[in-house]
């Protein structure tokens, strides 16, 4: 016997779901499903499924070139008094 679940989400995310499950080789419901498996067999939320992207990625390695970009455009800034001490911007995390 099979139980059916009913979830009420905004029609946009329900659209990108199915269209990013889609590229995945899968549908929603069998994302689901398998959300639920590992997540019982894992006795809490299993794992982060995410299709890989193109987009800005902070932790992709620069060529040599956008790192001297980079250096380039922190001395420019720096030149202009656009910067704090480390020690500074610390206290201030430890703050918020």
């Amino acid at each position: 016997m099979a139980s059916t679940i009913q979830v009420r989400v905004d029609d946009e995310l329900k659209m990108k779901a199915d269209r990013l499950f889609k590229d995945l080789g899968t549908d929603t419901t069998a994302a689901i499903r398998m959300f639920l498996t590992q997540a019982v067999a894992y006795n809490g939320f299993p794992f982060e499924i995410k299709k890989k992207s193109e987009e800005y990625n902070p932790f992709k390695t620069l060529t040599e070139e956008e790192l001297f970009e980079k250096l380039d455009s922190s001395r420019v800034h720096a030149n202009q008094g656009n910067y704090r001490y480390a020690d500074d911007v610390i206290s201030s995390m430890r703050e918020k």
